[in-house]
């Protein structure tokens, strides 16, 4: 049984959902960037669990966090089937992945959907911009980190941007275009500067 609250709290189907999608996604991120590092591969499972847990978990928190302080019930929920394609497409040297979705319960309306869905991108513009700033300045397996984190969060940012259902970008847009184009912006932005430094 799924326990509902309100207050910030996780149920047990959720915190065992979450850990297992961190795990899956830190293995699948690993595999892939083994085709372009030299790093060992347990020093890939730790920088990958790190990048995961900052951006992917932190997406998802965000939805969670905002739902809930427009009284609304919300949980993550993972999807087994999109896990199992993320591991097999990392093989190919790419990670292609739909893990699971905060699912969200209660009197939800277009403008605090839309505040719901811009939540999660935001965060990742935040801490991509954050990672990069600070990658410039820093070497070593700190500096590897960051800029796998950088790149993470801001392709994730852009790639929830997309103004197709599910994705945020359709409710953002839906709730107010301005918006939706302002984070879209800095979201390529931040995408295309990384690629090209």
């Amino acid at each position: 049984m799924i326990s509902i609250n309100q207050d910030g709290r996780y149920s047990a189907v959720e915190i065992r959902d979450i850990a297992i999608s961190v795990f899956v996604l830190s293995i699948a991120f690993a595999v892939a960037l083994n085709y372009r590092s030299d790093l060992g591969f347990p020093t890939l499972i730790a920088i990958s669990a790190v990048v995961v847990c900052l951006s992917f978990v932190a997406h998802e928190l965000a939805h969670k966090f905002v739902a809930q302080r427009y009284g609304a019930w919300a949980e993550y929920r993972m999807f087994p089937m999109g896990l199992i394609i993320a591991l097999i497409i990392s093989f190919s040297g790419f990670i292609f992945a739909s893990p699971g979705a905060v699912y969200i319960g209660g009197s939800i309306d277009d403008e605090e959907n839309g505040k719901i869905s811009a939540a999660g991108p935001a965060v990742n513009i935040v801490l991509g911009a954050v990672a990069f700033i600070l990658a410039l300045y820093t070497t070593g397996i700190i500096g590897t980190t960051l800029w796998i984190m950088a790149s993470i969060n801001a392709f994730f940012a852009v790639f929830n941007m997309i103004p197709i259902s599910p994705f945020d970008g359709s409710k953002i847009l839906g709730w107010n275009i301005a918006v939706y184009l302002a984070m879209a912006a800095c979201a390529a932005a931040l995408l295309i500067t990384i690629w090209f430094l």
